[in-house]
């Protein structure tokens, strides 16, 4: 008989360790080692003009973490903005997410690009990308880090170029 009450306070004790156990431990909907970047306070600094031709601003989104060598921003040009020429180590991929823009690859026809497209640049291709004429574009930019680099900036394009030789 009082083997009954002694099991059944060893139950409530267990159970009741159980649940100090797994609420102690329970975080608080984070995991180790997530980082979360919230909208609207990440820094959005001018592009420098070594680097583009007109109005353009830049927002990165996560900077390379190791192991990983990914990095990516988004990049926002006002109408007729553009990069320079430039070339990627390990290419770049680029999701259009505002207005309309053009891409070109050297020695290549210009690009037009709109909301929802994506453009895979290879490795070492030289081009440039930025908005339209008439209207501003916005890009989300992800390219692979080589050795700490994900770019090699060339020279300005023209507007020549810009206007596909016209």
């Amino acid at each position: 008989m009082r083997t009954l009450p002694l099991a059944l306070l060893s139950l409530l004790l267990l159970s009741g360790a159980q649940a100090q156990t797994t609420t102690a431990t329970a975080a608080p909907n984070v995991a180790p080692g997530l980082s979360i970047s919230h909208a609207g306070v990440r820094p959005v600094v001018a592009g420098s003009p070594k680097f583009f031709t007109g109005n353009a601003k830049v927002e990165q989104l996560f900077p390379v973490s190791a192991p990983s060598r990914v990095s990516g921003g988004i990049v926002t040009f006002a109408p007729g903005a553009r990069s320079a020429w430039h070339t990627h180590p390990l290419g770049q991929v680029l999701i259009i997410t505002a207005g309309t823009g053009r891409v070109q690859m050297e020695g290549g026809p210009i690009q037009v690009v709109h909301v929802g497209d994506v453009v895979i640049i290879p490795a070492h291709v030289k081009h440039w990308h930025g908005a339209a004429p008439d209207s501003s574009m916005s890009h989300i930019a992800i390219q692979d880090n080589l050795d700490g680099d994900a770019v090699d900036w060339l020279e300005p394009v023209t507007d020549q170029q810009y206007n596909g030789g016209k």
